[in-house]
């Protein structure tokens, strides 16, 4: 019996959680070609696309397993969910999100199942679903490939090509090398080293910083526990300990951010106890962004109130925005009505908010430009690089207590830091428990404030000018790219 068939779902599943410890915080680099080229292994030629099916849903089961499972914390710890459910809900959510890898071993046996070269196919596929992945049912675009290179040499690809570029340098290099060793390729040798090799001709930056632009800034990290955060009875003594940690920063600070729904009720709800520091605040010229929930009326049915993550500007300015990607289950129910009520985890605060009909794109801070993404936003690199474009610096809040001391935050750290390397741009990152941190554009971690702890990180930001390769051309030449290596895979067959 061949190896695949007897150890190859086996195989694949362990690749795809050793996988896991080249993403943050373990960041151990080479590993993350090891899950690539393991599941190239185990698909030889000659087994069916059912049976690669199967073994690249072992993959994503370890891959994400591995990766993801965090979010067992929500549903057990502030889901109110029992263990047992917990768990089977977490296992659901795994292996649903596994079928996209088994969706992607099947379409790549079935379409390079005589093909010669289907080791480049092999690749385009891969980026292909790395890119369905991206959107597909709002999109999950946790976990891309190029994340694992971020602090290494070959990062200064990501501003030229964006985190594509360096999923596809991971495919290049871990598939072409194993080509290149089976088959004695120079070919793929040379595809395998190419982009590697390219990577490290880049220059460091492409964009500058605007003269006399800096922003002296304090980013407040209240540490309030998910317990109390939505206690009504607690809005008073929450607001009190936000403008306690802001007030020594309100006289000589540009800028005081408070993270995700910081405010945790509407705005006429918090106002007696925030207005007067706000009015404070306008007197100093100091400006004030928070996170709050933010209500509209329905264009189509003005009788019903929609609910918006937002944030906004409470002092010395004006600018809401509101978020445009929303987070299934924790931010919006899909199939509400079977499902609100059937256990507490479907009816989260937070858990009724709506996508809005509009939205500004930026927010304007004394001539300063700063494109607002609000916690999970800021995984998704078209989202971002679009937003970013006429935007001097990045700004992202967040509130990762939802999933206690796992891997989600330093994994949701090192997506942001990303996000300032593809754009060239200082991005700051506020958030209620951690990791509140200032990202250089290179992606460098300059300072950041420590996991569970109240604190403010003053920071001084220069606006930033210019552009970035990526973000002028976004993901076409990495899908251009994976085009041209799919026709190619596919011409020996048509021939």
């Amino acid at each position: 019996m061949h190896l695949s068939a007897a150890l190859g779902p086996l195989l694949a599943l362990l690749a795809g959680a050793l996988s896991i410890l080249a993403f943050a915080p373990f960041d151990i680099a080479p590993l993350i070609l090891l899950g690539p080229a393991v599941l190239f292994g185990v698909l030889p030629n000659h087994i069916s696309p059912r049976r690669a099916a199967w073994i690249g849903w072992a993959f994503g089961c370890g891959f994400f397993g591995a990766g993801v499972s965090w979010v067992w914390v929500s549903i057990h710890v502030y889901g109110g969910a029992s263990f047992l459910l917990a768990t089977l809900a977490t296992l659901l959510f795994v292996m649903t999100l596994a079928l996209l890898f088994a969706a992607q071993a099947w379409l790549y046996q079935r379409l390079f199942h005589p093909a010669t070269a289907r080791w480049l196919g092999f690749i385009a596929i891969w980026m292909g679903f790395e890119w369905l992945r991206s959107w597909f049912l709002t999109g999950f675009p946790w976990l891309l490939l190029g994340y694992a290179w971020l602090d290494t040499p070959f990062s200064p690809l990501a501003a030229v090509l964006g985190v594509w570029g360096l999923s596809l340098l991971t495919l290049c290099l871990a598939i072409g090398l194993y080509h290149a060793v089976r088959q004695r390729s120079p070919g793929a040798l040379l595809l395998a080293l190419g982009l590697p090799l390219i990577s490290l001709l880049l220059p460091d930056t492409w964009t500058d910083e605007r003269p006399d632009s800096q922003l002296k800034v304090a980013l407040v990290q209240p540490n309030i526990s998910q317990h109390d955060k939505w206690d009504g009875r607690l809005l008073s003594d929450i607001l009190q300990q936000m403008i306690d940690l802001s007030e020594p920063y309100q006289q000589d600070h540009d800028l005081i951010i408070w993270p995700e729904t910081a405010i945790p009720s509407l705005y006429y709800q918090a106002a007696p106890y925030t207005e007067p520091f706000f009015n404070q605040l306008d007197s100093y010229k100091t400006t004030l962004i928070s996170g709050f929930p933010f209500m509209t009326r329905d264009s189509q049915q003005p009788e019903i109130p929609r609910f918006h993550n937002s944030l906004g500007i409470f002092s010395y300015g004006s600018g809401v925005y509101h978020k445009r990607r929303l987070v299934p289950f924790g931010e919006y129910v899909p199939l509400e009505n079977q499902l609100r009520g059937l256990i507490e985890f479907f009816d989260l605060p937070m858990s009724e908010f709506s996508l809005p009909e509009h939205t500004e794109l930026s927010l304007d801070v004394q001539g300063r430009t700063l494109a607002p993404l609000i916690c999970y936003e800021i995984a998704y690199p078209e989202l971002t690089r679009t937003s970013a474009r006429q935007a001097d610096m990045l700004l992202t809040v967040s509130n990762d207590a939802w999933f206690d001391d796992s891997l989600a935050a330093e994994q949701h750290l090192q997506i942001a830091r990303m996000r300032a390397l593809e754009n060239g741009r200082w991005l700051l990152r506020g958030t209620n428990d951690g990791i509140t941190a200032l990202v250089a554009p290179d992606g460098g971690l300059v300072e950041r404030l420590s996991r569970e702890t109240a604190g403010v990180l003053s920071v001084d930001v220069p606006a930033m000018q210019g552009q970035t390769p990526y973000q002028t051309l976004g993901i076409w030449p990495v899908w251009l790219f994976s085009l041209a290596l799919l026709i190619v895979a596919r011409w020996p067959r048509a021939r």
